[in-house]
């Protein structure tokens, strides 16, 4: 009786093992230098993400979307700012959202596996994360500080 109640805790440890552990890509308050997190994490999946991204999540599905995830952040007191989390189905699907919203005005930057640049935000992929954080106005110091809290969630993925 002993060996079979053994048998079963190891059993089910090692398929607790085979799960695969949950991402969570969002920086603690302070973890890059003058960037707090204001706000709980939201996640929506496929079928409720009308709900957060309305009018645009048909392209997020199409693409292959599971999940995506948002937190606020707000940089020295001031820049507020927004961090989404898109986790693909794969890295195509990433890339696809990431090409098809490209202007000439992108800049490329070095942050995941692609990644670009605009006055007010940073959009990247890192294998089968789009990653989109948008500031909501534009100072001198919005395209450094948002660099800064894209490589924070990058180191997350």
């Amino acid at each position: 009786m002993l060996a079979a109640a053994a048998v079963a805790i190891l059993a089910a440890a090692a398929i607790a093992g085979c799960k695969k552990a949950q991402v969570n890509p969002f920086p603690a308050s302070g973890a890059i230098s003058g960037w707090e997190k204001t706000s709980e994490t939201r996640t929506f999946d496929a079928k409720n993400l009308y709900q957060y991204i309305d009018g645009d999540a048909e392209q997020y599905i199409s693409a292959g979307v599971v999940s995506t995830s948002t937190s606020d952040y707000k940089f020295q007191g001031s820049l507020e700012a927004v961090v989404d989390v898109h986790t693909m189905g794969d890295a195509a699907g990433a890339r696809k959202i990431l090409e098809t919203g490209l202007s000439s005005s992108a800049k490329t930057v070095q942050i995941g596996d692609a990644a670009v640049s605009y006055g007010q935000s940073v959009i990247f992929r890192k294998g089968p994360y789009l990653v989109r954080i948008v500031a909501y106005e534009s100072t001198p110091a919005t395209p450094e500080a948002l660099q800064a809290l894209a490589h924070g969630v990058e180191a997350k993925l």
